[in-house]
């Protein structure tokens, strides 16, 4: 799990119809992908299928290691000539590097377009914003808008809202993100809910990784997941361990008051409540539930949860 604290105050989840509300996200970078064969150089490696993003206008996927975990996740969307990556910014050069890794004889240019386009969220009605890029979030219907354009025109369009809303919003929402939810290089995309958030295109075909992920999905031998917690009091810090009874069973991620994300054990979980017992995180006692969106379930309580590892 990621040092990095993601604590932000409560915010409710804005609705479509409302009146707009831009959220500037500097701690996104955009890279540029571009080239004759941008859309084949992905679509080979991302685990999102690149078909569909061309006809929906905007996708989430993944690129992993051989072993299937993750070591960058981004939101795609089509532009001129090519796609754009908006991901985090601490990670973006490495991710530049990386796809250059596997470049070969493509016809393909990586780029860092962070100096020229900025990113920032929208909730609401969708944001009329010239000269940007507007696309509903591809994670979760509902979940607002991304804008995507020129640092002096994104950023006029903000009206004091601070990307700590942002974060509580997707605590509502029970959205992960990375580094604060799962980490980086540590975290299988079933562990980040990513099968339930239009993140893993299972039909298209082969992509890095494809083979563990495919595997994990058929034999349902996904046992960590993201859930959403809510606490009898404000939660501690996100990295802080979550025990069921007196078992290790997890990581708080995203805070938001009293409510947060954590990547949990569901098998650990479940026994704790068949057993009465309390799940807790540094001591704070926490009420475990899934996200509206989920299609997994708590498994059945079993003797073998005592003995997994």
């Amino acid at each position: 799990m990621s040092e990095d604290t993601c604590r932000t105050d409560p915010a409710p989840a804005t609705g479509q119809g409302a009146e707009t509300v831009f959220v500037p996200l500097p701690a996104r970078a955009v890279l540029r992908v571009a080239g004759a064969d941008a859309h084949g150089f992905l679509q080979n490696l991302l685990t999102c299928d690149m078909d569909a993003v061309d006809a929906t206008g905007a996708g989430y996927g993944a690129l992993l290691t051989p072993q299937g975990k993750i070591l960058f996740d981004f939101l795609v969307m089509p532009t001129d000539g090519g796609y754009l990556l908006d991901t985090w910014r601490e990670t973006a050069s490495e991710l530049a590097r990386r796809l250059g890794f596997y470049k070969l004889r493509s016809k393909v240019d990586i780029a860092d377009a962070s100096e020229t386009l900025t990113v920032a969220a929208a909730f609401g009605r969708k944001p009329e914003a010239e000269s940007c890029l507007v696309v509903a979030d591809p994670r979760l219907a509902g979940f607002g808008w991304r804008v995507i354009g020129p640092p002096a025109i994104v950023g006029a369009l903000a009206g004091g809202e601070t990307e700590a809303s942002y974060h509580a919003r997707r605590v509502a929402f029970g959205l992960p993100e990375a580094p604060f939810d799962f980490a980086l290089g540590d975290a299988f995309p079933h562990d980040a809910d990513m099968d339930d958030l239009n993140g893993v295109a299972f039909d298209k075909g082969c992509f890095i990784g494809q083979e563990v992920v495919s595997r994990m999905r058929h034999r349902g031998t996904a046992r960590r997941r993201i859930v959403q917690v809510t606490g009898a009091r404000d939660l501690p810090a996100t990295g802080t361990e979550i025990l069921a009874g007196d078992r290790p069973a997890g990581t708080l991620g995203t805070v938001a008051g009293g409510a947060g994300l954590a990547l949990v054990r569901l098998d650990r979980i479940a026994q704790a409540r068949a057993r009465g017992e309390p799940v807790t995180a540094g001591g704070v006692p926490l009420e475990p539930a899934l996200p509206a969106f989920a299609r997994f379930a708590w498994p059945e309580p079993s003797a073998s949860a005592e003995t997994a590892e």
